[in-house]
């Protein structure tokens, strides 16, 4: 009887369902953007491959590798070698350079990674999609996909001003992760652009998932050498932790403030609801219904309400930003390029709290309802 009564006060119930829809909107949305960027970062490297880093560097611009010391690093036990003998290592030069956003025009921070012969060895994911790799010794670039996609200028055979020296985009790679937002140049050629005389890690392959520990040992025993070792993996699930904190902060606070108004909403609506029936409501009492049939339904209207709201909010969230690209900042201060994931967790999780919500708004007014006297609720016109 309650639920029927709902087409004649369909303006208040519309008041609850809103604000629970923007509450679960915006807290799917904020989510979905942390669970993507933290998915292309966790998506990116292997667990057989490694990064040395300088002592305490905790990225790649914030480190620093001589060139005798990124070959002893090469040498090291642990290394993996190709068929003819040749360390799997690639020392890497990272630089960062203006480029115009497709999205406003105006410059943003892209990443440009100087690499090794060995790079593309190590990056088994990597695949050239169009043109062809640069040439070594020459001032050609081979920009990721998602790279092309947030900045003007990258397809193949255009060509850049980057630090007062023409460069030649030679093709376009993908691999499915965040080396996608990078574009890739010899790194003796960088070296010499930027003025560099080091690099800022040194990628290698292990002999086996297990031959970390035997990397970091043969790093530490040499004196020369004050470096860090972890598998790609680990180092870019730490540079994600980061951004989850921020963006964890920022959802919790915002969708707590949306849902604090929510239950307020749902508290004036369903006392409404409630003054609406208390007729209704006083006849059933007479009729022998007892205080929790009363509870349950006034209960029911909340919880159903808050569940269209949450469907609602969560299906939204779902068309508009589930695989929305984007980017951000990233360690390097370069842009990242990640799209955001709505995922079953997400919209559950959602749901949750609009039924939270829907049952706390709804609680006082069906406790309020039960203990109305009869003969007080019989004579309410």
């Amino acid at each position: 009887m309650g639920l029927a009564s709902l087409p004649a006060r369909k303006g208040a119930a519309a008041v609850v369902v809103t604000g629970i829809t923007g509450v679960v909107g915006v807290l799917v949305a904020l989510l979905a953007m942390r669970d993507g960027f933290e998915a292309t970062l966790g998506q990116t490297g292997h667990a057989d491959e490694a990064i040395v880093l300088r002592a305490g560097a905790n990225s790649e611009l914030a480190s620093q590798i001589a060139r005798e010391d990124a070959l002893l690093i090469a040498r090291t036990r642990g290394v993996s070698r190709d068929a003819q003998g040749n360390p799997l290592a690639s020392p890497e030069v990272v630089v960062v350079a203006n480029l115009p956003l497709r999205s406003t025009g105006t410059d943003a921070n892209a990443q440009i990674r100087g690499v090794g012969p060995q790079a593309f060895a190590l990056r088994r994911s990597l695949r050239i999609i169009e043109g062809r790799a640069f040439r070594a010794g020459r001032r050609e670039l081979l920009a990721g996909q998602g790279a092309a996609r947030q900045f003007s200028g990258l397809a193949p055979g255009a060509v850049l001003m980057l630090n007062q020296e023409p460069w030649t985009v030679t093709g376009l790679f993908a691999t499915g992760d965040a080396t996608e937002s990078e574009i890739w140049a010899d790194a003796e050629v960088v070296q010499s652009t930027w003025r560099r005389n080091a690099f800022q890690s040194v990628r290698v392959r292990l002999t086996d998932p297990d031959a970390l520990s035997r990397l970091t040992a043969g790093l530490a025993e040499n004196p020369q050498l004050r470096v860090e070792a972890s598998t790609t993996q680990e180092y870019y699930a730490t540079q994600s932790l980061r951004l989850r904190r921020l963006v964890n902060f920022l959802a919790t606070t915002v969708a707590s403030i949306m849902a604090v108004g929510a239950v307020f909403g749902a508290l004036n609506t369903m006392h409404a609801a409630v003054a609406a029936r208390t007729r209704e409501i006083a006849i059933l009492r007479a009729l022998g219904f007892g205080s929790v049939p009363v509870v349950c339904s006034v209960l029911l209207e909340g919880l159903l309400l808050a569940l269209t709201g949450g469907l609602l909010g969560a299906s939204a969230a779902w068309m508009v930003f589930d695989q929305y690209t984007v980017s951000t900042l990233g360690a390097n201060f370069s842009q990242v390029v990640f799209a955001f994931q709505v995922n079953g967790t997400l919209v559950r999780d959602a749901l949750a709290l609009a039924l939270a919500i829907g049952f706390l708004g709804a609680l006082w007014p069906a406790l309020a309802a039960a203990r109305l006297p009869i003969p007080e609720g019989l004579r309410t016109r």
